[in-house]
């Protein structure tokens, strides 16, 4: 739904996996063979990728100043068995936050996660206050206090919801 720019480095992931259902429609992309194999899933892994993605959604809405939108599974439980190795290149020296086992998605995603952190990015990714859309999108405004995913769709309904109230 979101018009905005991908969020940068590896939460890319992060948002893609938040943004694989529309929450208005209801349509969810892990529900298709391709949905699945872009994060590399089977369908055994379908119910503990919705919690992660469930997970990460109320997060991405705190970050927003929001309340989560439904009881989930605190993101720290979920990634506190997601194996995660420094590794270290001998060219230059500079060290990652990697995936131990380079298929596991609460692996990817606490990788993810943590070079966010590092980068001072995983802040702004967020999740539009719309109820009806709960997008993830990284907010690039200079302040950082953008509130929706697009100003041209939910933004423009939020404020036409209150021009109307008035």
């Amino acid at each position: 739904m979101s018009d905005r720019s991908p969020a940068p480095g590896a939460l890319e992931l992060v948002q893609a996996l938040v943004n694989t259902v529309d929450l208005e429609s209801g349509a969810d992309a892990l529900d298709t063979a391709e949905g699945r194999a872009r994060f590399g899933l089977a369908e055994a892994d379908l119910a503990g990728a919705r919690e992660l993605r469930e997970s990460l959604r109320a997060v991405l809405l705190a970050h927003a100043g929001h309340p989560p939108h439904r009881a989930v599974t605190p993101l720290g439980e979920l990634l506190a068995a997601a194996p995660l190795v420094v590794a270290v290149d001998t060219a230059d020296g500079s060290a990652t936050l990697t995936a131990a086992s380079g298929g596991l998605l609460a692996s990817r995603v606490a990788a993810a996660v943590a070079q966010g952190l590092v980068d001072g990015t995983w802040m702004r990714l967020k999740a539009c206050e719309a109820a009806d859309c709960h997008w993830a999108y990284y907010d690039r405004s200079p302040a950082g206090r953008g509130r929706w995913c697009s100003m041209q769709v939910c933004g423009a309904r939020a404020k036409m919801r209150r021009y109307r109230a008035k």
